[in-house]
């Protein structure tokens, strides 16, 4: 679905400048964090909004294909899911936050893949790096299927090699603004985790930056 919805762009010749990052002093002590929650262009833009996130890498993780591409990951054979590794200020914001920014902002209840896109590239998945996080991310999961009322089927694994997707998927939301925006909203991305959030959808996403 992504592919096709891309095609479409770029048939009506949406073109646009990449905007500049900005500059942030490293703290004294940061930690990492890896989600997959469907496409990645989404879930990095959603986490590049939240307070104490100080960087995001797009990329693949989860399968057994050394050095994957866009493209053999898409073809739903290597095992590796999209997924986003984050590194944060554990000062600012705690893993425990991260996780509820990532819950209310994807499908759990989803087996098969996230909104429009479908198949083991786009499920969910939370990648743990150490027992403190893997105790956090069980209890959050536990948490969010009180909250909804339904099976939740994001797995919680160990963290495996993460590879860095190509540079024109890094920061997409900012580099290709209304492709990125097109593609979310036709992908009826908000939509459905606002219906299946309600007013918890986007929490922890500062309220002026949610759905974007």
């Amino acid at each position: 679905m992504k592919k096709s919805i891309l095609t479409a762009l770029a048939a009506i010749g949406l073109t646009f400048g990449v905007s500049g990052a900005i500059a942030q002093k490293a703290p004294s002590e940061t930690a990492i964090a890896t989600f997959a929650g469907g496409c990645f262009w989404c879930i990095e833009s959603d986490f590049d909004r939240v307070p104490g996130v100080l960087a995001t890498v797009s990329g693949y993780t989860g399968g057994k294909t050394d050095n994957p591409t866009y493209r053999q990951v898409s073809r739903g054979d290597t095992g590796h899911r999209e997924a986003l590794q984050i590194t944060y200020d554990p000062k600012i914001i705690s893993y425990a936050q991260l996780l509820t920014v990532f819950w209310h902002s994807v499908d759990p209840v989803d087996s098969g893949g996230q909104f429009c896109d479908r198949g083991v590239p786009y499920e969910t998945a939370v990648f743990v790096h150490n027992d403190e996080q893997r105790k956090l991310a069980e209890a959050s999961k536990a948490q969010a299927m009180k909250d909804l009322g339904q099976k939740i089927f994001t797995p919680v694994e160990t963290a495996a090699k993460f590879y860095r997707a190509e540079e024109y998927h890094q920061d997409y939301h900012n580099k290709k603004p209304l492709r990125y925006k097109y593609y979310r909203w036709n992908c009826g991305r908000n939509q459905k985790v606002e219906k299946l959030w309600g007013d918890k959808a986007y929490m922890g996403i500062p309220k002026k930056d949610k759905a974007s």
